[in-house]
């Protein structure tokens, strides 16, 4: 069972890709913290740009959090299962020893157990789905916030298009002497151009990381309906072969003993006989030692001239 390590290796892999990833954002922002000032702060007409980029920075960082937090709750999810693997390959008797009772492979456990103990029919099919429709809704924030984060950078681009035609009003009103229309112009362009980039830069940041806890997610439900298959259906649910073989040598093990019944009977049998036999014998000696001692009192009668004894006496 090497499924728990393939799994923990993973997770291992994405959280270590998380950090590296935050560290080279921060020592990138760090080096080129004047370029960035320069393009998204100063010499800004409005607070349009700032405003719209705080925006699409606070909604990656929000996703990423969430992301993160996903994260460290698989590679808690993956433990559990190394424990329980361990606690299959110890023979221990409750597998889910020393496990959080809220972990998903001690739920699958706890589920399967009670349905056993009812009596009732196991389906793995059914509480696959279950499991996946399950977890399928912890992405639904961050699914929503990949969805959304790149249509933040064209709705900052329509945002910023319409200050600039603002602009370019201002300056077919002013026929061409005002400078502050062709300004406002240049910096809707400029705005337009800083979110479309922010938004991209953002979107490919955390359309990685998202499809990268998706794969973390799909390992850890096969771990899981891998156990259940390996262990957890052969411990609780008796298919029709088992039952089959079960039976075979059930009705092998009552022929066995039909016919050790049968040799008893027969010794039995034997055996009754030959007491009878030893019975009759002992009554033909008896009736023949009875006549033998009649006989010898006769005898001894007639040689010593006694009398005959009285009727009953004899």
């Amino acid at each position: 069972m090497d499924t728990h390590r393939l799994l923990t290796k993973l997770s291992n892999r994405i959280l270590l890709q998380f950090v590296i990833a935050i560290i080279l954002v921060g020592v990138a922002i760090a080096m080129n913290a004047e370029f960035l000032n320069q393009f998204y702060l100063l010499n800004q007409q409005t607070n349009t740009g700032i405003i719209l980029n705080s925006f699409i920075a606070g909604i990656l960082i929000f996703g990423m959090l969430n992301l993160l937090v996903l994260l460290i709750r698989y590679s808690r999810e993956e433990r559990s299962i190394a424990a329980f693997v361990e606690n299959v390959e110890a023979i221990r008797q409750d597998p889910t020893e020393g496990l959080n009772a809220h972990s998903l492979i001690a739920k699958r456990y706890a589920t399967m157990k009670s349905i056993n103990m009812a009596h009732g029919e196991i389906n793995h099919n059914a509480l696959a789905a279950m499991l996946t429709a399950d977890e399928s809704t912890r992405l639904g924030v961050v699914r929503f916030i990949n969805n959304i984060l790149i249509l933040t950078g064209v709705f900052g681009t329509i945002v910023s298009l319409s200050i600039a035609l603002l602009g370019a009003s201002d300056l077919i009103e002013s026929a061409g002497t005002g400078l502050d229309g062709m300004g406002l112009v240049i910096h809707g362009m400029s705005t337009a151009l800083s979110t479309t980039i922010t938004a991209i830069v953002s979107y490919v940041l955390f359309g990685y990381f998202y499809l990268r806890v998706k794969d973390v997610q799909t390992h850890l439900i096969s771990g899981i309906e891998h156990l259940t298959s390996v262990f957890l259906i052969p411990k609780f649910v008796k298919r029709s072969e088992e039952i089959i073989n079960q039976m075979a040598g059930l009705i092998k093990g009552i022929i066995r003993a039909t016919e050790k019944m049968t040799q008893t009977q027969e010794i039995y049998q034997s055996s009754a006989i030959t007491l009878q036999q030893s019975v009759n014998n002992n009554k033909e000696q008896m009736d023949r030692l009875t006549n033998d001692i009649t006989s010898i009192k006769k005898i001894l009668r007639d040689g010593f001239r006694l009398p005959a004894p009285a009727p009953g006496q004899e």
